[in-house]
């Protein structure tokens, strides 16, 4: 099964190798027929302490790092 990539701004890094992620999405209500923006915040796994607060980052699913953290932040040696 692929793993989950999403896109989203870096919240807070106040943790150590944990960052947190919030993604927003954004789709048409069923009922209303109007564009809803709907918002989740995610712990990902920063292993150097890289990523800052305020920065654009990719996220990917991964296994369990502890109760809250399954994600890992993508590390695109392109855009480095």
């Amino acid at each position: 099964m692929p793993k989950r990539i999403l896109s989203g701004t870096v919240v807070s890094d106040k943790n150590d190798k944990t960052v947190t992620v919030l993604v927003e999405r954004r789709f048409t209500h069923p009922l209303m027929k109007k564009t809803v923006r709907s918002s989740k915040k995610y712990r990902a796994h920063d292993e150097t302490n890289a990523v800052k607060a305020g920065e654009t980052v990719r996220i990917r699913e991964c296994r369990p790092m502890s109760k809250n953290k399954c994600w890992e932040v993508v590390t695109d040696n392109a855009e480095a």
